[in-house]
């Protein structure tokens, strides 16, 4: 049975974090916050000017991607991973200031996978071509900052069994590495 994570998570259930392993299969429910890097790029900013986020990120999981617009009826668009790396730059300082898990495509740097380590994170990888069955798992979108970004905006994404796969794990382990 794959385990279920409800985001975002409260501080006494980040020990549920630490029993997943890469390679497991995971359903995510809750709400995702979707941000790329533009939105990455002004979160640190603010951090490091000491500024107040528009959202808050203890607890939360971002997934990297970038929306299609929706069709007459439909919540979202096509919303399949985008390429994790992009984020890298950044995602240290987002991972020391509370953030959780991270979903997206491909590998993450060492860098990233020592702030991983250090903070108890988890990085789940989206199966790339799945656009159309994500945007079946969404049940509401809404723009919580930096509309002026246009797609790169950061959504929150309300999701009921959201497919993904432990790509690391919060040892650092990965199911891109073979040991």
């Amino acid at each position: 049975m794959k385990p279920n994570l409800n985001f975002p998570l409260a501080p006494t259930d980040y020990e549920l974090l630490q029993q997943l392993r890469a390679g497991q299969v995971v359903s995510i429910n809750g709400t995702l916050l979707v941000a790329r890097d533009q939105a990455h790029k002004r979160l640190v900013s603010l951090i490091e000017q000491n500024a107040v986020l528009p959202v808050d990120l203890h607890g939360q999981i971002v997934y990297y991607m970038g929306p299609a617009p929706a069709r007459p009826g439909q919540v979202i668009g096509s919303c399949g991973p985008t390429t994790a790396t992009r984020m890298d730059p950044f995602t240290p300082v987002l991972l020391d200031h509370g953030l959780k898990a991270m979903i997206g495509k491909g590998k993450r740097s060492p860098e990233v996978v020592e702030a991983m380590k250090r903070n108890g994170v988890v990085y789940f990888y989206a199966f790339g071509g799945c656009g159309a069955l994500y945007a079946s798992r969404v049940v509401e979108s809404s723009v919580l900052a930096f509309p002026d970004l246009g797609p790169e905006a950061i959504l929150a994404l309300k999701v009921n069994d959201f497919p993904v796969m432990v790509g690391i794990d919060v040892q650092g382990d990965s199911a891109f590495v073979k040991s």
